[in-house]
């Protein structure tokens, strides 16, 4: 029979259950946040445990601006940086294959804005102004750098396949000189850094046969720094010289970049000529070839790597939020209550380099987390210290227990994620023309030689081949795989090479090679030894032809 309804017996609490609503409460903090999604873990993990301790320590007016939903939903995005006329807009459309709205190429400084290439289902062009109060459109936060800039913002929207998968900015050419730095009208270098922070991949260009580096472009290649993991570089145009010269000038880029990012890995170059003209020097073709390919991975990649870079961001953002924290609380707790704040501030900003120091000493923080302290001393000029908050463990405690336990977790989803998907690349473009066919990277070279032979490619070597394999004492037309070993160690490949070959040219798996297998691991051998990878499975041209009815 049901007690509900018996006097006395709602109000007797079951032994232990007493506050039952804390520890209920204590539970649920100690549990982890359960997420549908990465996007929408990362969403959550933002405005529930990061976005109290920046709004608390006024993160935005120092760093950067609040995250929104678009930042976490939104589709990778490509930077384009460069000096004029190093090909930014041609290598846009050299990959989307059509004209953008807004697009101009010229050898003089043509693209004036920031115009932002997007999927749309119809062409046309959205002006700065409407774009930043679009709530769909990751840009909202730059209405704050005012209408100088929105002026020279624009989105061009067009129906595109590469664009299903990935935006591209286009910014304008970067020039020399201080005169062209004031007549902007808004900080150049701080816009790109904005950029930087949202975007999946930054790509530099550099004009082959004119390379230098101006002051205004070191300047902006610095504001870069912290995503240097994002930062990729082409050398473009690079048809247009010799060799000798090419090997010269692209040495001279990697010294000029070893000084300006500053980081122990050496930054990737793509060489090549990234648009669909003929090649004035094609001495290097094979090379421009196989860098495009590569590059073109590399871009491919991003749509399937989006929401590892999208978590990659928010653990910096979170590590600069909690050293910000300490920076502001530590120069509250060091102000007077009543006078010589003006002094004291003064001096404190002038010190900022010891607070620094001591802030690494008590949290044991990375030096690497610290913002810039020139640019930090110039914002605080402009502070009201006795507005600062003082020191919140509990804000701290909060993202500290994110970093701890969520992120983890949240990086065994990426991971799922990525194996629940269908492979993500992206497609269409100039990513399309080197796919499939005769022109496709590769094609007919290496294992892929002889692929539209009537004859066995192998064949033509064959007698030599033979004179070798009547000499390792073959018994009943076949030679084990000791006698075959002494042969084929000569090439002087490693083991882990050989046993690989082995295995493909061992058609039969009897564990025995006889004259055309014998053949067939000398070509793969030939293969190996002129540089090409060797096939995961044999090719059916290569298939030895008393072999082919077995297939």
């Amino acid at each position: 029979m049901s007690l509900m309804g018996q006097p006395g017996t709602a109000a007797r609490p079951a032994p232990g259950s007493m506050f039952s609503w804390v520890s209920k409460d204590a539970r649920r903090k100690k549990e982890p946040e359960l997420f549908q999604t990465v996007a929408e873990g990362l969403r959550q993990l933002y405005s529930q445990k990061l976005l109290p301790l920046e709004e608390h320590y006024r993160f935005h007016e120092f760093h950067s601006p609040a995250l929104e939903d678009a930042d976490f939903d939104n589709k990778p995005m490509v930077l384009l940086v460069g000096q004029y006329s190093t090909g930014k807009t041609t290598f846009i459309r050299h990959l989307i294959e059509q004209d953008f709205p807004g697009m101009r190429i010229g050898p003089e400084p043509t693209t004036d804005s920031f115009i932002a290439v997007m999927h749309g289902p119809t062409e046309g062009v959205v002006p700065g102004n409407a774009l930043v109060v679009d709530p769909r459109r990751p840009f909202r936060k730059l209405n704050a750098f005012g209408n100088a800039f929105l002026n020279r913002f624009m989105c061009a929207q067009l129906p595109n396949p590469v664009l299903d998968s990935i935006s591209i900015i286009d910014t304008p050419g970067i020039l020399s000189g201080e005169k062209q730095r004031i007549s902007r009208g808004y900080d150049f270098a701080a816009v790109l850094e904005w950029f930087a922070e949202r975007v999946d991949r930054i790509i530099l260009l550099f004009d082959a046969h004119k390379l230098d580096i101006s002051d205004e472009f070191s300047e902006v290649i610095k504001a870069l720094k912290n995503h240097e993991d994002k930062i990729r570089v082409v050398l473009n145009k690079a048809d247009q010289i010799e060799t000798q010269q090419l090997m010269r000038v692209y040495g001279a880029l990697m010294w000029s970049l070893g000084k300006i990012i500053n980081t122990p890995e050496v930054v990737r170059v793509y060489i090549g000529s990234f648009w669909s003209h003929p090649l004035l020097i094609p001495d290097n073709r094979k090379l421009f070839e196989a860098e495009e390919q590569d590059l073109f991975k590399d871009i491919q990649s991003l749509p399937r790597n989006a929401a590892l870079r999208k978590l990659n961001d928010l653990i910096k953002r979170a590590r600069l939020a909690k050293v910000h924290a300490y920076i502001i609380s530590s120069l509250k707790k060091e102000m007077p209550n009543m006078f010589g704040k003006e002094s004291k501030k003064k001096e404190l900003v002038n010190n900022l380099g010891e607070i620094y120091a001591k802030i690494e000493r008590e949290h044991q923080i990375s030096a690497g987390d610290f913002p810039s302290l020139r640019k930090m001393q110039e914002l605080l000029q402009t502070q009201d210290f006795t507005k600062f908050q003082a020191l919140k463990p509990k804000l701290l405690d909060t993202v500290d227990d994110m970093l701890a336990n969520d992120i983890a977790r949240l990086m065994v989803m990426v991971r799922q994620e990525e194996s629940q998907m269908p492979s993500q690349v992206v497609k269409g473009g100039a990513f399309d023309g080197t796919m499939n066919g005769p022109f496709g990277h590769g094609y007919g070279e290496g294992a892929g030689e002889g692929i539209d032979d009537i004859e066995w490619v192998v064949g033509k070597d064959k007698p030599t081949y033979d004179e070798i394999f009547y000499t390792l004492s073959p018994v009943n037309g076949k030679i084990t795989g000791a006698n075959a070993k002494k042969e084929m160690v000569k090439s002087k490949l490693p083991n882990t090479v050989l046993g690989k070959i082995w295995k493909l040219a061992d058609v039969d798996k009897d564990g025995l090679l006889d004259d055309e297998e014998f053949a067939l691991a000398n070509h793969l051998i030939k293969v190996k030894l002129e540089g090409h990878e060797l096939p995961t499975d044999l090719p059916p041209h290569l298939i030895p032809p008393s072999k082919r009815r077995l297939e």
